[in-house]
C-alpha cells in the first residue's frame, strides 16, 4: 500500500538531496513537496525527479493554515518531514520577524494541522493513521556556543544566541509539547553544519569558491577561528531516514559528522583545492587563492563552537557517516567549480 508523506522545504538545500534518495531507495511511498520558493528555495534542484510520478510540487506557505488543512483533506498524508525554515543567521539579524512567523508559526500549524487530521482526541489516533509521524528536522545552533572542549548531547541545555536559533529552539519546544500534550507521533533531529551539493550560494563554503574563482575577495568572519562540525549532506539524509522510520516516538536524535574545523582552515583547503585543480594564470604563492581571503567584522553574537555527539543515532540506529571530510569536499569542491566555471 503506498503512502503519501508531505515534505516540507523539499526545494531547499537539505531537501532537495533528500527526496531524490527518498524516491529512489523507496518503491511505496508519494511524496508532496510543499515549498514557497524564497530565495532559500530552487526548483531547479528538483529536476531530476520532476517527472517522477510518486511525486508532486505544490508552491505553498506553512504559515497559511487554510491551504495545510485542505492538503490533508486532499492527500491524507500518513506522515511529515519538516524541513521548511527561514535558516540564514545574518538575516535573522537584521529582520527577525520572517524568523518567527515561519519557523514557529509554521511548525505550529503544520503540528495543528496533523494533530487534527490523526488524532481522534488526546493519545488516541484515528483509523489507519496508528503510524502516522512528524519528524522535525532542526539545528545544533540550539544548544548555544561550546568552549573548547565538550560536545553537545540530547541533554544539552538550549541556549541560543541568534533570532533564527532561537526560532529553531521554540520550534522544537513546540513539537515537543505535542508528543507530551497530546499523544503526537513525532521526532526530532538536530544536525550540524551540512555541505555537499545544491546548496544556497549565501553558504561559506559555496561563497569561498564562489568568491575564488571570480576574482573576488573571500569574506571570513572575525579572525576565522569560530569551528564548525561539518556533515555531508547525503550523510544526513541517511540518519533523517533512519530516524523517520525507526526512531523512538517523542525521542530527539543528534547527527553530526565528527568533522571539526575551523572557518579558516576550511577557506585555505579549499583554496589549496583549487589552486590545483583551477590554477589561476603564473602559478606560485602569489597566485593562489588564498591571497583572496580576507576578514571581515564579526558577526553580532556569532558562536564560538559546535560539536556533535551523534553516539545515540549511532548506538540505537546504527547510522554511520560514510563520506570522511576529505572525500565530501573534494565532491563539493568538485561540484561547485564546475556550476560556477559554466556560469562565467
Amino acid at each position: 500500500m503506498r503512502k503519501t508523506i508531505l515534505i516540507t522545504g523539499g526545494a531547499g538545500f537539505i531537501g532537495s538531496n533528500f527526496i531524490p534518495f527518498f524516491l529512489k531507495k523507496y518503491s511505496h511511498y508519494h511524496i508532496v513537496n510543499l515549498d514557497l520558493l524564497t530565495y532559500a528555495g530552487d526548483i531547479n534542484n528538483l529536476n531530476e525527479v520532476e517527472e517522477n510520478a510518486h511525486y508532486n510540487f505544490i508552491k505553498g506557505d506553512i504559515r497559511k493554515a487554510d491551504l495545510l488543512a485542505s492538503l490533508f483533506e486532499e492527500y491524507d498524508f500518513q506522515g511529515v518531514i519538516h524541513f521548511a525554515a527561514e535558516s540564514h543567521v545574518d538575516n535573522s539579524i537584521t529582520g527577525p520577524a520572517p524568523f518567527i512567523q515561519t519557523n514557529i508559526n509554521g511548525t505550529f500549524n503544520l503540528l495543528e494541522t496533523a494533530r487534527k487530521h490523526w488524532m481522534e482526541k488526546p493519545f488516541a489516533k484515528k483509523n489507519k493513521f496508528e503510524k502516522a509521524r512528524f519528524h522535525h528536522i532542526s539545528t545544533d545552533e540550539v544548544y548555544g556556543s561550546l568552549g573548547e572542549t565538550g560536545l553537545f548531547t540530547e541533554e544539552t541545555p538550549y541556549a541560543p544566541n541568534s533570532p533564527y536559533s532561537a526560532s529553531k529552539a521554540a520550534s522544537d519546544l513546540l513539537v515537543r509539547s505535542y508528543f507530551h500534550t497530546y499523544g503526537l507521533e513525532v521526532v526530532t533531529t538536530n544536525c550540524s553544519n551540512n555541505y555537499g551539493p545544491k546548496q544556497h550560494d549565501e553558504k561559506l563554503i559555496p561563497t569561498i569558491i564562489r568568491k575564488a574563482l571570480n576574482g573576488d575577495a573571500i569574506p571570513i568572519y572575525g579572525d576565522g577561528k569560530n569551528v564548525r562540525d561539518w556533515l555531508y549532506v547525503t550523510d544526513h539524509c541517511l540518519g533523517i531516514d533512519l530516524v523517520f522510520h525507526q526512531g523512538k516516538a517523542g525521542e530527539t536524535y543528534n547527527i553530526g559528522g565528527k568533522n571539526e574545523r575551523k572557518n579558516i582552515d576550511i577557506a585555505l583547503l579549499i583554496c589549496e583545492m583549487l589552486d590545483l585543480q583551477v590554477p589561476k594564470s603564473g602559478g606560485g604563492d602569489r597566485n593562489s587563492y588564498k591571497e583572496q581571503i580576507t576578514f571581515v567584522e564579526d558577526r553580532a553574537g556569532h558562536d564560538k563552537r559546535y560539536a556533535i555527539d551523534a553516539s545515540k543515532i549511532e548506538s540505537q540506529l546504527g547510522w554511520k557517516a560514510v563520506e570522511t571530510f576529505d572525500t565530501g569536499i573534494a565532491k563539493t569542491v568538485k561540484w561547485y567549480s564546475e556550476k560556477y566555471l559554466n556560469q562565467q
